[in-house]
């Protein structure tokens, strides 16, 4: 029997995650490295495997750390505003839709692509906008930091 340590030090991950199995939300304590991890959901530990897992990541980028995503959202396509659902002030989370936009006879949903507070909205329902114009500003919410 022999013992196989790990010399490069630090691919150990251990992380939380949300998943939603079928309509219902899970929270999911993940632990392990390489392809090998453990999966512990409600109390209950599973061995799970990923063969096409990627290689820890490494935490310092060069460039300065995570790239800042935008908070303003605009159309790629001209379109028309069907429906906004947020307004000043709104607390919106990643991926809620905030307006629905018909381009070229198909409607649209669009996605906060941050959490945070929308702090203007140039935008109203039946409104013809051109592509790249904003439409909605969302201030996002500061990221926690990150020990390294």
């Amino acid at each position: 029997m022999h013992e196989v340590n790990a010399h490069h030090g630090g691919n150990h991950m251990s992380e939380s995650r949300k998943v939603i199995v079928n309509g219902t939300e899970y929270v999911v304590e993940l632990e392990g490295e390489g392809t090998s991890w453990k999966a512990t959901v409600e109390g209950k530990t599973y061995d799970i495997e990923m063969p096409d897992a990627p290689p820890a990541p490494k935490q310092r980028r060069s460039g300065g750390g995570k790239k800042k995503k935008s908070g303003t959202v605009s159309a790629n396509i001209p379109g028309k505003v069907v429906t906004v659902e947020v307004s000043v002030g709104d607390e919106v989370t990643e991926g809620q839709v905030i307006l629905i936009l018909e381009a070229m006879k198909m409607q649209n949903e669009i996605q906060a692509p941050v959490t945070g507070t929308v702090i203007s909205v140039h935008c109203e329902e039946g409104e013809a906008i051109e592509a790249n114009v904003p439409l909605v500003v969302i201030e996002p919410v500061p990221e926690p930091e990150t020990e390294e």
